[in-house]
């Protein structure tokens, strides 16, 4: 079933792609008819991929691959890559999932390239998701299309991640790992289908990517550390944003964000922090810069919302936040607002938000003069910055 696979041309992982033992799906008994489950022989195939002495990689060949919820699970002897240049196609059946799709776990020095597509089929299941509409946290979730647990020093490039049922991908408890020219597509109006996730990891970096989705292209949640993220094409979506944070106990510090050279086409927010009021412990969001970007019609260009509440329902009487935001950059950031308020920065009355820096900024609405707010923001303003920013 072995043979040699030739250079594939990711130049980020020529040096194990080049190299390795093949393995094709097809040989272990998949069919690439789009009807067919071929869940067991790529789970086969990934296998021996794990155990093998030497560098292997599992290849996925043209076609549609029908795959139910699948486990690519480490250590492995030696590093292994995945050529993805089909469709794998989520399987319909939902009572199969617990409760992802593809999952990759304990794996170091993963590639994961090609042009194929991972597929959620989300559309079918879009209807039934109740998660954004009664805002609870114990609704029914259904399954990622990808989950990256526990992986280190891994590339992901060239591959697409369409019409998820959730969340498309999810990065937690992970370091070192690189998303590189990836497309995540999704209807604007798809529920709760943010584009990468990451969560409880250090040193990521997101690159070169076109992220559309019904919810965040890019999110943050609580104990990251040294995020990167640059050339992403956001829109439609809900733009790049660091949290929800501040809701539960275990939450852990987010420190060192990078975005920068971004473009944001048509989405509900285009970069923003929010937390939730009434949390039960302290928590620090710092050393967070946003730079070079550029706003198309984005309702919400600049927000931090330490108020936040989804259901709009929310009671005045809830303390104020508890998440301590310092050292925060927005330079450089231009285009056209699609509300008047361009600039919306609310934060926190027990922990005024410190060593924010505005600089160069110029936001346009198109039916007057944008405005800004600032509420309990400690800043300093340099160069010109429109819509005028009165911090103090």
């Amino acid at each position: 079933m072995a043979s040699h696979l030739a250079l594939v041309g990711c130049c980020c992982c020529f040096f194990l792609v080049a190299t390795a033992i093949a393995l094709n799906i097809n040989d272990y008994g998949a069919i690439p008819d789009g009807i067919t489950d071929s869940t067991q022989a790529l789970q086969k195939a990934w296998a021996e991929a794990c155990a093998a002495e030497s560098n292997a990689a599992v290849v996925v060949p043209a076609g549609q691959y029908v795959i139910g919820p699948v486990m690519f699970k480490g250590p492995c002897k030696s590093p292994v890559a995945i050529q993805l240049d089909g469709t794998l196609l989520a399987h319909p059946d939902l009572r199969l999932y617990r409760p992802n799709w593809i999952e990759f776990q304990y794996i170091d020095g993963l590639v994961l390239s090609g042009a194929g597509k991972v597929d959620g089929r989300g559309s079918a299941a879009w209807g039934s998701n109740k998660c954004r509409q009664n805002h609870i946290s114990n609704c029914r979730t259904f399954p990622m299309n990808m989950v990256f647990s526990f992986v280190n020093d891994a590339t992901i490039s060239g591959i697409s991640s369409i019409d998820s049922k959730y969340f498309h991908v999810l990065v937690f408890g992970s370091q070192n790992v690189t998303f590189d020219s990836v497309t995540v597509a999704a209807p604007g109006d798809s529920p709760n289908t943010d584009g990468i996730h990451v969560a409880v990891s250090q040193n990521v970096a997101i690159t070169n990517s076109v992220i559309g989705t019904g919810d965040d292209c890019i999110s943050i949640g609580d104990h990251t550390v040294n995020l990167t993220v640059s050339g992403i094409a956001c829109g439609p979506g809900h733009g790049i944003s660091v949290g929800s944070l501040g809701r539960n106990p275990g939450e852990q510090d987010v420190v060192g964000l990078a975005v920068r050279n971004c473009t944001f086409n048509g989405t509900m927010n285009g970069v923003r922090i929010k937390t939730w009021q009434n949390g039960p412990k302290d928590l620090a969001v710092r050393d967070l810069v946003f730079e070079d970007l550029t706003m198309n019609a984005v309702e919400n260009p600049i927000v931090i919302d330490q108020k936040y509440c989804p259901s709009g329902t929310c009671p005045e009487t809830l303390k104020p936040s508890r998440v301590r935001i310092s050292n925060v950059t927005f330079h450089n950031i231009k285009g056209t607002s699609e509300t008047m308020t361009a600039i919306n920065l609310v934060c926190s009355q027990t922990f005024p938000c410190e060593a924010v820096q505005l600089s160069d900024i110029d936001l346009k609405y198109a039916g007057s003069d944008a405005n800004a707010t600032c509420i309990n923001v400690k800043a300093t303003v340099a160069g010109d910055v429109n819509p005028a920013a009165f911090c103090r």
